[in-house]
This record gives C-alpha cells, structure tokens and sequence, in this order.
C-alpha cells in the first residue's frame, strides 16, 4: 500500500457539489503526497457515490470514504478521519471551502522548526476573496474565541508568516503526533470551539502554532446551521464554558463570572448601537432570541461540567506549560471585547 506524507480529512453531510467543488481544488494541488480522508455523517444526497466514482475509482485522487449512517457531528467525523489515517501530517479541510492549488505546498513549508505542530491559513470569503473570514484564532479571557482579522478587508496586514493561538478547524494542519499525545477533537463538543480545545492542548503540551499567509482557502460561512442560528450561538456558548472548565488554570478560571461579565455588558452596549453580531438579530425579539441562546448555552454545559473537570487529570499527562504560562498565552492572544462585540464575522 502506497504511504503518503499528508492526509486530509473532510467532514460531510449533504453538500455533494460543495463536496464536489472541494475534491476538485484537491486534485489540482502542486503538493501530490497526500491523500483524502472523506467522512459522510448520513448523507442523502449521493454524496458517497460521487466521492467514489469521480474521484478514487477513477484515480483522481487516493483516498477512503467512511460512511456513517447517522450525523456524528464535527468532532467523532474528524476523530474516524484521524484513526483511519497513518500520515505524518493530517489536514483538515471544510466541505464548504476551496483551497489554492499551492495551500499544501505552503502549509508543508514552515514544518522544519519541530517545535511548530500546527499551522492555520489565509481563509478568505469564498464569495468575496478581498474579506477575512480568519486569519488565525484569538480568545477572551471567558473562553469566548473569535477568528483573527474576522470580517476585514484583506490589505496586506496579515501577510507575514507569524504565530498565532491555534488554527481555525475550517482549514489547518497539525502533526500526527499531537493528535498522538493530546488526542483528538473532543466529543463532547459535537461541534464549534472544537478547534479552540485542540489547538490550546496542543499549546498546553508545548507545540507552537504558524500562521501561513500563501496558504489560502476560500470558505463559505455559515453553511452547517447559518451565522445566525439560535442552535449555533448555543453550541459555542455552552462550548466555551466547557473548554474554560477543562484547560484554564485555576486561578483564571475562577474569573470566569468576571469576564463573562465584562462581555455581556460590552454586548449589550453594542446592541443598543446595533454594532457586531447583534446586529443580525433584528429587533426585540431578534435580541430576545440571542439572550435565550447564550442563556440556553451556559445551562447545558452545566451538566457536563464534572466531565470537563475529570479531564483536566488527563492533561496533566502531558502538560508542558505552567499554570502562569498558560494565562499568559491566554493574554498574548486575548481579544479586545470591543473587537469581540462590535466588528461583525
């Protein structure tokens, strides 16, 4: 059986032509070791069958299809991808997105240094290729992450290869071994934030993190449930609680009820403003419906809370950073709330 440097890894549930569309930008990489990983959630919509006849029967590309018979979610559809693959190396890649033809090329290209284990990209807005969608990863101190150079006119300030927190899961590389030694994406997360909790153990666990700006990827936002889904907004609120619950030291954590705080008045001033997020949440009941899901968010991660703090035993196998280190990662890629709340995605 051949082996190859990279395997990719694409999550699926009923985007055939975006499917489709993702493969093609594959086959037309410059980089050719590397094979594609495709993981369908239950797909309807003969996603399975054009992954097969027009791509790996006919050789366009070499790879593997997993089928599930029920949607898995983000998380255990990546974490399949990863068990299946015996790569070096193991990209990611959203169904939704188009990568350049050199994205792997530049991505392979920043790994001589060992210490670097991952890698983020130049994702642009697929229908506007001049917009940011993320640059890299920031967190507020509540556990709130929020893509780097979000929702900005690409102009050059984000063309120097330079470390960031972690890569977005949209589009990104790590090495085999973290997944490894830190393991994969959590289940528990099903999906958002996911990538938050992956990268920062990786971080934890000693492995830097490089923005790659040649390595562009051009993604359709809000494909899976939509940028103003109530069940969305839920998911990373509850997310972001459980990702603070099992990685942030003590001492931050106890903070936690401060910041969170902090952000939900900032949040609330920019709402009166009609700046940021808020903004797509027209009206009263608009706004109604935004507090219902930040409210419905932090009262299911409740439950799961003494399973994050289990956890956090499992990270101390590993742990290379202090606790005081940690909180000053935290605060080297901390986001501004003006930043989080009043410029919009």
């Amino acid at each position: 059986m051949r082996s190859f440097s990279i395997s990719v890894v694409i999550a699926n549930l009923n985007q055939k032509e975006m499917l489709r569309e993702c493969l093609t930008s594959l086959e037309l990489q410059t980089y050719k070791d590397f094979e594609i990983i495709v993981v369908d959630n239950g797909s309807t919509d003969d996603s399975v069958p054009m992954v097969l006849e027009e791509f790996i029967q006919s050789r366009r590309l070499h790879g593997q299809v997993i089928s599930n018979t029920v949607n898995k979610g983000f998380c255990e559809a990546n974490n399949q991808g990863f068990a299946a693959s015996r790569t070096p190396f193991v990209a990611l890649l959203n169904n939704d997105a188009a990568a350049h033809p050199q994205w792997l090329e530049h991505l392979m290209s920043v790994f001589d240094d060992p210490q670097v284990g991952m890698a983020a990209c130049k994702i642009l807005v697929y229908e506007d290729h001049s917009r940011i969608d993320k640059v890299g990863h920031l967190i507020y101190m509540d556990g709130q992450p929020r893509g780097r150079g979000s929702g900005e006119i690409d102009h050059g300030q984000y063309d120097e290869i330079e470390e960031v927190a972690w890569p977005d899961g949209c589009a990104a590389i790590y090495r085999r071994e973290i997944i490894d030694t830190v393991g994969g994406f959590d289940e528990d997360f099903f999906a958002y934030v996911d990538d938050a909790d992956l990268g920062l153990r990786a971080r934890i666990a000693g492995w830097n993190c490089l923005y790659v700006p040649k390595a562009e990827v051009y993604h359709r936002r809000g494909t899976t449930l939509g940028v103003a889904s109530v069940r969305r907004l839920a998911l990373i609120e509850r997310n972001r609680v459980l990702l603070a619950a099992k990685l942030y030291p003590w001492h931050v954590l106890l903070l936690n009820p401060y910041y969170y705080f902090l952000r939900l008045l900032s949040g609330v001033w920019a709402a009166v403003r009609g700046k940021g997020e808020t903004a797509k949440f027209v009206g009263v009941s608009g706004k109604l419906r935004l507090v219902w899901a930040m409210l419905e968010g932090d009262l299911r991660a409740i439950p799961l809370l003494p399973r994050m703090f289990a956890k956090r035993k499992e990270i101390e196998k590993f742990r290379k950073l202090t606790p005081s280190e940690i909180r000053q990662l935290l605060q080297r890629f901390r986001i501004s709330l003006r930043t989080l709340n009043e410029k919009s995605n």
